[in-house]
C-alpha cells in the first residue's frame, strides 16, 4: 500500500493496480477515513407503511376469518370486497418482524449443524471411534467391532468385540484406551458420528470427567468421520477377513491379528508408506531418513535410472484435517506466487500512455498497382 500510495501521485490508480495484482476497491477503501461515532440511522423509504397502518395490516391478519389463511388469500379476499391494505409480500415482512411466520404443516424443520473443522498436528491429539458390524454364523446374527483411531499416526490404539452396542462398553473401552495411552485432561478430542452409544448421556459424563473434548459428526452426512470408515474397509477387504465369523471368539482372534497387521505392518499410503506404529511412536523421522540413504546408495550407483533427479527425503504432513477450512477466496495474494527462470516476464503497464498507431500498409508500384486492376 505504501508502493502504490507513492507512485499513484504521478500516475493514476488503475494502472498501478493492475500492475501490482492489487484490488482497486482495497485502495479506495483503505484511503477512506474511518466513521468516528455511531452510524447513521437507515432512512425510512418514502414508500413504507406508517406504524399505525402497519397494526391496522396485523390486526387484520389476526382477524377470525383469515387466522388460517395466507397473505395470498387475504390480498384476494380484501381486493373483492374493495379494500386495498398492502401487497402480499409486505404482510409477510410484517408478520416476520413479529416472529408469526412458519411451516404450517407439521413437518420437522432440521436444524442447521456446524460442521466439524479438527486438526492434529501429532498423535494422542484427536481420536476418531466407530462402531462397525461383523457377520455372525447365521443370517440376523451380528457381532459389533468397536474401534478407536488415531487420526494423525492412523494407529488403532484401542478396540473391543462384543455381542451388542452398549454405552457402558463404549466407557470401558475409551477409559481403558486413555489411560493406556497416557492422556492428560484438556489434551485430546475424541470425534463420533451420532449413534446411540456415542451420544449418550453417561458416556458425556465420563468424557467431562476424563477432561476430553467431545465432538460429532453432522446429521446425515456421509464424510465427517472418514478416517474410521477408510480403516474399517481396509480391515474388511484384507486377505485374512472371512465373510462370516462362527463364534465371538473366533471374531477376536482373527481381530486380534488384523489389528496387530494393520498397526505394524500395513504401509499406509497417506504416511509416506509407513506403518501407522512408526508413526505413532516418534520413528518416522529415523525410518525416512534409513530410506533416504538406500534411495542415494541406488542413485549414486544407477543415476540413469531416476528420471526425476536425485531421490528426496520424504516428509509426512504436517496437520492431518477433518474438514479442513474452505478457501475464502480464490485469488491468491499478493507476492505469494513464484515465479521460475522459465516464466514470462510481465511488464508494467506504468507509463504506457502512448496512442496506437496502426502500421502503414506498403505502397504497391505503379506496375503492381495496374496488374491489381
Amino acid at each position: 500500500m505504501a508502493a502504490v500510495a507513492e507512485v499513484t501521485s504521478e500516475v493514476a490508480t488503475a494502472p498501478v493496480c493492475d500492475a501490482l495484482g492489487l484490488p482497486r476497491a482495497t485502495v479506495y477503501r483503505r484511503r477512506r477515513p474511518p466513521a468516528q461515532g455511531p452510524r447513521r440511522p437507515r432512512p425510512t423509504p418514502a414508500r413504507a407503511l406508517a406504524p399505525s397502518e402497519r397494526q391496522s395490516v396485523l390486526a387484520e391478519l389476526h382477524a377470525d376469518r383469515f387466522c388460517d389463511r395466507s397473505p395470498h388469500q387475504v390480498h384476494a379476499t380484501l381486493l373483492e370486497e374493495g379494500r386495498y391494505l398492502c401487497a402480499p409480500r409486505t404482510m409477510y415482512r410484517i408478520l416476520a418482524s413479529n416472529d408469526e411466520v412458519r411451516e404450517r404443516r407439521n413437518q420437522l424443520r432440521h436444524p442447521h449443524y456446524t460442521k466439524p473443522e479438527l486438526v492434529a498436528t501429532g498423535p494422542n491429539q484427536v481420536w476418531s471411534w466407530d462402531i462397525t458390524k461383523l457377520k455372525g454364523p447365521a443370517k440376523w446374527v451380528y457381532y459389533y467391532l468397536y474401534v478407536i483411531l488415531d487420526i494423525f499416526s492412523r494407529y488403532v490404539v484401542g478396540w473391543l468385540l462384543a455381542q451388542h452396542e452398549n454405552a457402558g462398553l463404549a466407557q470401558r473401552l475409551i477409559r481403558e484406551t486413555c489411560t493406556k495411552q497416557g492422556v492428560e485432561p484438556g489434551q485430546l478430542i475424541l470425534h463420533a458420528d451420532r449413534g446411540a452409544p456415542m451420544t449418550s448421556k453417561t458416556l458425556s459424563q465420563l468424557l467431562a470427567d476424563l477432561g476430553v473434548e467431545k465432538t460429532h459428526a453432522r446429521p446425515r452426512v456421509s464424510d465427517d468421520n472418514p478416517f474410521s470408515e477408510s480403516q474399517f474397509k481396509t480391515l474388511k477387504y484384507s486377505p485374512g477377513f472371512p465373510d462370516r465369523f462362527g463364534s465371538p471368539e473366533h471374531a477376536r482372534d482373527v481381530s486380534r491379528t488384523l489389528f496387530s497387521w494393520y498397526n505394524h505392518e500395513h504401509h499406509h499410503s497417506a504416511l509416506c508408506y509407513l506403518t501407522p506404529a512408526v508413526v505413532h511412536y516418534g520413528h518416522a523421522d529415523v525410518v525416512l531418513a534409513e530410506r533416504h540413504q538406500v534411495q542415494l546408495a541406488a542413485y549414486r550407483e544407477h543415476p540413469e535410472r531416476f528420471v526425476n533427479g536425485p531421490p528426496r527425503v520424504q516428509r509426512l504432513p504436517e496437520a492431518v484435517w477433518i474438514n479442513p477450512p474452505e478457501k475464502p477466496t480464490h485469488q491468491d495474494a499478493v507476492g505469494t506466487t513464484q515465479t521460475d527462470s522459465d516464466d514470462l516476464r510481465v511488464v508494467s503497464t506504468i507509463n504506457t500512455y502512448e496512442p496506437l498507431t496502426r502500421p502503414e500498409a506498403p505502397r504497391l508500384s505503379a506496375e503492381s498497382e495496374r496488374a491489381a486492376q
